[in-house]
């Protein structure tokens, strides 16, 4: 009887560990396309995998807030997250900024990180970075010897 105990405690815990799976690593994301960071943001947030912000996380990549739970996301000392407002390019190729996208992918940010931005001056076409102390008030740490 211990034996098969033990034999289904086994199993449950490494059942558990691979529902989980690896933690995905982000460290120099600069962004693009904002719906390919929405597609690629849903299917992780349905894989239930842990995604460690590890390095620059930038423009639309900073989607990974608002589709990933709070509790899927965890920071390093290297984490900084680069926020700006949404932009199209002009016939001259020239950046001009998508009001209505602004609005959208702050919409999408968690209120602290919000809050945060607010404090900043918003998005405007001028990168602001969060990292350090600030964020890790916002999110956990990640643990590097997982």
């Amino acid at each position: 009887m211990k034996f098969l105990t033990g034999l289904l405690a086994f199993v449950l815990l490494f059942a558990g560990a691979e529902s989980g799976g690896a933690a995905v690593r982000i460290a120099d994301d600069r962004g693009g396309m904002i719906g390919s960071y929405l597609d690629k943001y849903e299917g992780l947030r349905r894989s239930h995998q842990v995604v460690m912000i590890d390095g620059q996380c930038a423009s639309a990549c900073t989607i990974v807030l608002g589709k990933i739970p709070h509790d899927k996301i965890c920071v390093t000392s290297n984490a900084a997250l680069a926020f700006h407002a949404a932009f199209d390019f002009g016939s001259g190729g020239q950046e001009i900024t998508n009001r209505a996208a602004t609005k959208v992918l702050y919409s999408m940010y968690p209120l602290r990180v919000q809050r945060w931005i607010s404090r900043q001056g918003g998005l405007t076409p001028h990168l602001i970075v969060l990292r350090g102390a600030e964020l890790a008030k916002m999110y956990r740490p990640c643990d590097l010897n997982a």
